[in-house]
């Protein structure tokens, strides 16, 4: 591949780590009290440390093509910390702004350590030793299916936008070169690119000509090109790696225990898309030990964002996971390029700014391609365990209906009969995730159902997978997985 198209799919990653760059401190940031200004330099912040994370995870961690991005399931904890009766008492917005996010900080700290000592003290290992193929299944499933409110019901947030921007991405990726023929996969490796710079131009067109003047407020900053605030708001160069640069977190033990939660739900997830990712980059299943590092590292990355103050903790990116499906490029390279992106463009806060301006139901409308992508790489899993065993039959549909019913419950339940409380939060965190839900239900069942049995242990897949739990069992861990430097020595957990 050449260091030219390298770049470009590199930029492609970057433009895909901006939906959840961007939808998160757009909603939480209003909330705190902060206007545009602030809006602009958390959204720098959170760049900068999905981009450094990215690379400590591509050196260090799994060594797979994945990036680190901020992750929605420490909504419910944030929000609940952002509407403490204590910060309340504050009139000034911008006042108001700095206490709340000294208050996130302090409780992401607390779950990064948490994060970090699952992982790098070989806990969470321990657990994904047990899994199987069949138990992978609906685990790396529902880690697409999960995210199914930032696909189509985000993109409906502005129809006449992202509509067109679906329609275009699936012909482009899917139709256009079999149509054309080109000498070299072009239209489907850089669909990304060519969809948003399109449907980007319409959504500008239609800005410009006044469709939606007389629109609604929430419509109007759906659609409207010119209504995110991020390039008025955003400084020519900013340094986002500033520690505490908005004061001295303040630590609560409730809040801190309700985000350990949404860390917990945070492992599950990047394991989920940690197997992706290694499906599509045909490397070979990953060893729990090197899930466990990857794990830790997330951590850190979260620990960094406690000390930067980008509002939200981290997790590995699910659509940038279907993203290198779809261009069939696994490159730990090109991700390390999107990283140096990501850093750039934190730091030169007008150039990014642009960018990140993007409408999010074009962002909406590529998630629904690439979170098939990965819903896909879960049922992939199914070719190595036997369909015509009822024991298969009965894990798979069961985690499957309830990885929908139970969180469906517990959602209703916080939106209808929300009670503030940090065990509140806890377990309505946990319980409204479907990755953790699908896949704790299947763990559950796979290994109480007579794995014992020499007959059960093939149904489920364990003589393809067990191979490959330990670096001497299959040469070919070694090329995806094998540190560059001895940090198996000073680490022996790992």
């Amino acid at each position: 591949m050449h260091a030219g198209e390298s770049v470009v799919l590199g930029f492609q990653h970057y433009i895909m780590t901006l939906g959840m760059t961007v939808l998160i401190p757009t909603v939480l940031v209003p909330e705190m009290g902060g206007g545009d200004a602030e809006k602009a330099k958390v959204i720098q912040c959170l760049l900068f440390v999905s981009g450094a994370s990215t690379f400590l995870q591509t050196w260090f961690g799994t060594r797979l093509p994945t990036v680190v991005v901020g992750s929605f399931s420490y909504i419910i904890p944030i929000m609940s910390i952002v509407h403490a009766k204590r910060y309340r008492t504050y009139t000034d917005p911008y006042e108001r702004f700095t206490h709340t996010i000294r208050g996130i900080q302090g409780a992401l700290i607390a779950s990064g350590c948490f994060h970090v000592v699952m992982g790098f003290l070989g806990l969470w290992r321990g657990a994904v030793r047990f899994l199987s193929p069949l138990s992978v299944v609906p685990y790396v499933t529902y880690t697409g299916i999960g995210l199914y409110h930032l696909g189509f019901p985000m993109l409906t947030n502005c129809v006449e936008v992202g509509l067109p921007a679906l329609i275009v991405m699936v012909f482009i990726s899917q139709y256009l070169n079999p149509i054309i023929s080109p000498k070299r996969p072009i239209y489907d490796r850089f669909a990304v690119l060519f969809t948003t710079a399109i449907v980007w131009l319409f959504a500008q067109l239609l800005t410009s000509t006044g469709v939606y003047n007389n629109k609604s407020e929430s419509t109007q900053n759906s659609c409207r090109t010119d209504r995110s605030g991020l390039i008025s708001g955003s400084p020519w160069i900013y340094l986002p790696f500033m520690p505490f640069q908005w004061g001295r977190p303040t630590f609560d033990l409730g809040e801190a225990l309700a985000m350990i939660a949404a860390s917990f739900v945070s492992l599950f997830e990047s394991t989920g898309t940690f197997y992706a990712a290694a499906r599509y980059a045909s490397g070979t299943p990953v060893p729990p030990h090197v899930i466990s590092r990857g794990t830790g590292w997330v951590g850190v990355a979260t620990f960094l964002s406690g000390i930067t103050g980008s509002v939200t903790g981290c997790t590995a990116s699910v659509e940038n996971a279907g993203l290198m499906a779809l261009t069939r490029a696994g490159s730990r390279r090109i991700i390390q390029i999107s990283a140096g992106f990501m850093i750039f463009f934190s730091v030169f806060g007008k150039f990014g700014a642009i960018f990140a301006s993007i409408p999010l139901p074009i962002i909406a409308a590529l998630n629904c391609v690439f979170f098939g992508y990965v819903i896909s790489a879960g049922l992939d899993f199914l070719q190595f365990c036997n369909l015509n065993s009822f024991r298969t039959k009965f894990v798979l549909g069961f985690s499957f209906f309830l990885g929908i019913s139970i969180p469906q419950y517990f959602t209703e339940y916080y939106h209808v009969k929300h009670q503030v409380g940090w065990l509140n939060d806890m377990i309505c965190v946990i319980f409204m995730s479907h990755t953790t839900v699908a896949a704790f239900v299947a763990f559950v069942l796979d290994i109480t159902l007579s794995r014992d049995d020499e007959e059960a242990r093939k149904d489920c897949g364990l003589p393809w997978w067990e191979k490959f739990s330990v670096y001497s069992a299959d040469h070919r861990n070694d090329e995806f997985y094998k540190l560059p430097c001895k940090l198996n020595e000073l680490f022996p957990a790992l």
